[in-house]
């Protein structure tokens, strides 16, 4: 017989008991172990000594751990109640990259890697997880009755660079698995409180690359080129204009350049200028639609100009679209440690994108908000002052391990 959360009656209370118990109890040691990652941070895809970190930590927890041949990243399973190698998992992800970026905080745990920093909350999340397996390790020892499942811990790399959780798809470590959870840090919410959001969770993301390629030649001489320049700067204006009104204004879009490169001298009209940006949306529809108008009013300008005009999408993201069975199971969790009031039902979704996503072409899994913020404002994440109140490391990992046991019962 089960209660309505999915746990064994005659269980329950002794394993939220022993969660919240233990999550006390090792607090002090998870914020320790969160300072030494935040102050050795490294990039995607060489996050080597972090990986080595994690994998001798499942390892001492009695956890059978591996590093994939990439030499990144890290993978161990679980076995609860009378799970066996074969019982479905439930998998728990947390990304490990930091970003290349200074760190400028004023702390005794600041990054020690010049041009590298955990601006992003990566070793939060890293932490959390990582204290959720020392938690259900623990609490298997006890001889607490445990319902049966197969938790996988998957430490993923590369997640800013959209790669890390390709590589655990192609790698195979998705097979067998129905259902992943995980988590991102969120620093427009006060620590103590969760954000939980049914369907689309994060936008879709395209990276925008076009060049524009014609004739340069002297400043003082426009009149003999075709300005590649001038039909950039037209090209970022109208795209600006045009694309919020190309579509139902009721779907989230945002289309942003985040780069402009031509030219080396100021007395040279170059011949060739690329300009690179992002298209995040929510909607499909309207992902098709503003790619359609991107293009069309390239090649308007390319016949107005004179130039060519080429555009392309690349690292493309699908929208994270958390699943009702998964993403019940973290709002249930989160009402238990938090109570009512500690729990933010999120009216919209986030227009930052997340690999995330490719787990969910494979499986069911949904992603939750942290809050994190000590007080509000907060410095935002990819800010070189970015941190986080250290008491919501333990307010996470009570919240994913009670997840991941009442996800394995669904």
């Amino acid at each position: 017989m089960h209660t309505q959360n999915g746990l064994p009656n005659n269980s329950s209370t002794d394993i939220t008991s022993f969660i919240d118990r233990f999550a006390e109890e090792h607090q002090a040691s998870w914020i320790a172990y969160r300072r030494e990652r935040h102050c050795s941070p490294e990039p995607s895809g060489e996050e080597t000594e972090t990986s080595r970190s994690i994998c001798e930590r499942l390892k001492s927890l009695g956890i059978a751990a591996q590093i994939p041949e990439r030499g990144v990243g890290v993978v161990g399973d679980l076995l609860l109640g009378d799970a066996t190698d074969d019982t479905p998992a439930i998998a728990l992800r947390a990304d490990i990259d930091a970003l290349r970026m200074p760190d400028r905080k004023d702390v005794g745990y600041s990054s020690i890697k010049d041009g590298l920093a955990h601006a992003c909350g990566h070793d939060v999340h890293t932490t959390v997880v990582l204290g959720a397996a020392e938690t259900l390790s623990s609490l298997k020892k006890s001889g607490t009755k445990l319902p049966t499942a197969r938790v996988r811990f998957l430490f993923q790399a590369a997640e800013e660079t959209g790669e890390g959780a390709i590589w655990m798809v192609e790698d195979g470590y998705l097979k067998n698995v129905p259902s992943i959870l995980g988590l991102h840090v969120e620093p427009n919410l006060l620590v103590g409180r969760i954000g939980i959001r049914y369907g689309v969770f994060t936008a879709a993301v395209d990276e925008v690359h076009i060049f524009v390629k014609g004739n340069g030649g002297h400043t003082a001489r426009p009149h003999s080129t075709t300005d590649p320049i001038h039909a950039a700067t037209m090209l970022v204006c109208q795209l600006y204009q045009m694309l919020p009104r190309s579509v139902d204004v009721r779907d989230s879009s945002v289309f942003t350049v985040g780069q402009i490169h031509g030219g080396h001298a100021s007395n040279v009209i170059p011949d060739e200028v690329s300009i690179v940006g992002t298209l995040r949306t929510t909607e499909p529809n309207s992902r098709g639609d503003l790619m359609n108008c991107i293009r069309a009013t390239s090649q308007h300008l390319a016949d107005l100009t004179g130039n060519e005009i080429d555009v392309q999408f690349l690292h493309s993201l699908s929208s994270v679209v958390n699943s009702n069975n998964e993403t019940a199971a973290f709002e249930k969790a989160s009402r238990e440690v938090l109570g009512d009031g500690g729990v933010e039902l999120l009216d919209r979704p986030s227009m930052g994108g997340e690999d995330f996503a490719m787990y969910l072409d494979c499986c069911k899994g949904s992603q939750i908000r942290l809050g994190c913020a000590g007080s509000l404002p907060w410095p935002h994440l990819h800010s070189p002052v970015f941190d986080v109140d250290e008491q919501a490391i333990a307010i996470g990992v009570r919240v994913v391990a009670r997840a991941a046991l009442l996800a394995s019962q669904e």
